[in-house]
């Protein structure tokens, strides 16, 4: 059986870094990163519902005390799906997202996923770096995915 959730903390020269459970109390300043992020946010009441989706888990990355990111994660029988991803700009190119990730892949692993699937812009060349790095690989293409037409990368990694 998969542990429970546990809180992350690292400390190191240059300060401390934590991964924390998202709670109702993060998402003003959740939601404000994800306007810096995404040409579509999401919406403080979308992440609010996620929070209460029993196959969700969102959680926090936190910066000397500040959240600088979240991840959000889904576990659906033997897969797990990387819902959402942003570290904010100001903390961006310092390997916050790829610990979080990281963090969040043990974690669906523990919950005895055999393989995760993330959909990324096409244009965003940074996170599918990021993401071929961690052992993903691009499997797909969802056409006009995303609001503004910008079609989707589909990829997966093996567990």
């Amino acid at each position: 059986m998969a542990r429970k959730f546990s809180n992350l903390n690292l400390s190191n020269q240059e300060g401390k870094f934590e991964i924390r459970k998202m709670r109702p109390n993060h998402l003003p300043y959740v939601v404000a990163i994800e306007r810096q992020s995404f040409p579509q946010p999401w919406s403080y009441s979308l992440f609010l519902s996620e929070l209460s989706n029993r196959v969700a888990t969102y959680l926090v990355a936190m910066w000397e005390g500040e959240i600088i990111g979240y991840l959000g994660l889904w576990t659906i029988a033997d897969e797990g799906h990387i819902t959402t991803l942003a570290i904010h700009p100001r903390f961006r190119g310092r390997g916050f997202g790829k610990r979080l990730l990281q963090y969040g892949l043990r974690f669906i692993q523990e919950k005895r996923c055999r393989e995760a699937f993330l959909e990324v812009r096409v244009s965003n060349w940074i996170a599918q770096k990021m993401y071929q790095e961690l052992g993903f690989q691009p499997i797909g293409i969802r056409k006009r995915y995303y609001s503004d037409g910008e079609d989707a990368l589909i990829m997966r990694k093996e567990l």
